[in-house]
């Protein structure tokens, strides 16, 4: 038994409410269950009930077992002396207030009918992918639609901590939050954890400084990830770690010693060396990117600003002294869609949320533009009917399977709760 299911039950009174009795044997009348806050504190707030001849409004709590109430310290806490019931699965010992009088205990296996124990159970089958795999496509579709809104936000929420995380680091900095998000993304899942603590090691302000000229922005990307560290006969190497060097020294700065960024298992395209010649591009291109991003609208506009390709040496090169076939290496519109996802719309949510402007439905619209996203998840979600035709979509199914149904949050899910309100 789990304590969310006992919250279900009583909140939408699935159980007898007509012959309650305490384990004091006292008669109970439910008149208003009470406010469910999902803070700390009691579970219900501002209940009232009738017990016995006496009518009382304070809280509710609610345990599997009643000897919760000591493991939880509950006995120490203030807060929960204005209980006025403890409703528990199982009574197995005594509650009582400061003043040493007996909180009244409704002990709810008592009061629940086996089917509604039977459509829980089925629906936390723990051998499902997710535990409404069998039933999810019959779901109601504006229940579902107001559910993706819901999760799409709580996805964009908690994106954002991450970019409030970087304003602090850079006092509040833009440009230099938007640098390190760009950044992360460009190293893709393998390199991105190197690529971050890159853009962080090196001082927005030299950016800026150094965008006017490819090569030096070239030289501190790769540098400061240790690309220019070996001894090589080319002569783009050469010049770029001598303005490496040089620019170490003109600011300052210490050699970093990051761990070493990875080649292997990568398509050619995406070697890193390919996508920090690509980024360096981006700021030479783009003075005041960040003005720039926070005023797109529309997946076709990022294609048009993040137009950008790798300079003339690396069009036919993937790695230093090795030269291949010319390739201009434009960034991909896929890989747009990812900066998109994972860069462009949090941090414009972000922004909104500080500056308190409201863009809700035109990010949702902006989404809407963008491709789905390809991988395993959402192609099991497509095996049981739940298709998705854009990013919207399929960023609010990650956010679906990663918080919710890997966690059995089935309580607390929109979409657990109707099939269980139809059952």
């Amino acid at each position: 038994m789990r304590e969310d299911f006992l919250h279900y039950l009583w909140r939408f009174k699935k159980f007898d409410t007509l012959n309650l009795v305490t384990a004091q044997n006292e008669s109970i009348t439910i008149i208003k269950t009470g406010d469910y806050l999902e803070l700390s504190g009691p579970d219900f707030f501002n209940a009232h009930l009738k017990i016995g001849d006496q009518k009382w409004a304070g809280n509710v709590e609610i345990h599997v077992k009643s000897s919760d109430w000591y493991l939880h310290n509950h006995e120490k806490d203030v807060a929960y002396e204005n209980v006025i019931l403890h409703v528990v699965w199982e009574n197995d010992t005594a509650i009582f207030r400061e003043n040493n009088t007996e909180i009244p205990v409704l002990v709810l296996k008592d009061y629940v009918e086996k089917e509604v124990l039977d459509n829980y159970n089925a629906l936390l089958s723990p051998k499902n992918w997710i535990s409404c795999e069998k039933q999810i496509h019959e779901i109601n579709d504006f229940v579902f639609k107001n559910w993706q809104e819901r999760l799409f936000f709580e996805r964009l929420e908690r994106k954002s901590k991450f970019v409030y995380e970087l304003l602090e680091e850079t006092n509040q900095d833009w440009e230099s939050v938007l640098f390190c998000l760009l950044a992360k993304n460009f190293g893709l899942n393998t390199n991105g954890s190197a690529f971050l603590k890159m853009s962080k090691s090196i001082p927005f302000s030299i950016i800026r400084k150094e965008s006017f000229e490819i090569e030096n922005l070239e030289s501190l990307l790769l540098g400061t990830l240790n690309l220019l560290d070996e001894e090589k006969e080319d002569i783009y190497f050469k010049d770029l770690k001598f303005r490496y060097f040089y620019l170490l020294h003109k600011y300052q700065l210490e050699k970093t010693f990051l761990d070493p960024v990875q080649f292997f298992k990568h398509r050619p395209d995406n070697f890193p060396t390919i996508r920090l010649s690509q980024l360096a591009n981006l700021y030479h291109k783009h003075q005041n990117l960040f003005s720039k991003i926070i005023a797109l609208k529309s997946a076709k506009s990022v294609y048009e600003l993040l137009n950008v390709s790798v300079s003339s040496y690396w069009q036919n090169h993937y790695q230093f002294d090795k030269e291949s076939p010319k390739k201009a290496k434009t960034l991909s519109k896929s890989f747009l869609d990812l900066v998109i996802v994972n860069t462009i719309i949090p941090i414009q949510f972000a922004y909104s949320t500080i500056m308190g402007e409201f863009l809700s439905e035109d990010l949702i619209d902006f989404m809407n533009e963008v491709a789905p996203e390809k991988n395993a998840i959402i192609d099991k979600f497509n095996s049981f009917g739940i298709k998705s035709k854009n990013a919207f979509d399929t960023q609010t199914l990650l956010e679906l399977k990663n918080e919710y149904c890997n966690h059995k949050a089935c309580l607390k899910c929109a979409l657990g709760m109707e099939l269980l309100k139809n059952n």
